[in-house]
């Protein structure tokens, strides 16, 4: 084996890989796991797509190095629902914050971020919490109303 040897758990559940020095964890997730819902957009952390829930922060998985994410917990959205779709995921359908879905993932995890730290936030801290995340397709108006439907759905 080449490379340098990660233990990650990713959505609960832990993997052991070997990975390159340069991997970003991005390509990991989605090469080496192929839980392609992370999406890589712009490749240099302006975009916000490859968000993930990293040790409890959002980040942009494009470019935190796989071998950073040795010992950690990572959050995809695969892993944010379960036999549901998460009350985020239905609030942007219900919103409909959601045109073609590429940067959607990672304004969920950046969502479910925010809402985990301040159960309530006002929406200026909605706002400004999304700021690293671009859509380019619905406008944030939508997205920042399902940020709010979910918000009152989760933490009533």
């Amino acid at each position: 084996m080449t490379g340098k040897k990660i233990t990650v758990t990713v959505n609960n559940e832990t993997y052991i890989r070997y990975v390159d020095a340069a991997e970003t964890l991005g390509e990991f997730i989605r090469e080496d796991l192929g839980l392609t819902g992370t999406k890589i957009g712009c490749n240099e952390g302006e975009c916000g797509a490859c968000t993930v829930i990293f040790n409890g922060r959002p980040v942009n998985s494009c470019i935190v190095l796989a071998v950073e994410a040795d010992g950690g917990n990572v959050l995809t959205v695969e892993g944010l629902s379960g036999e549901e779709l998460h009350p985020l995921q239905q609030a942007f359908i219900d919103a409909g914050a959601v045109q073609c879905g590429y940067c959607t993932p990672g304004m969920l995890l950046t969502a479910k971020a925010i809402l985990d730290e301040n159960h309530h936030p006002t929406e200026q801290q909605i706002r400004k919490g999304m700021e690293g995340n671009i859509c380019r397709c619905t406008g944030y108006n939508r997205i920042i109303e399902a940020v709010m439907i979910a918000e009152k759905r989760m933490y009533p």
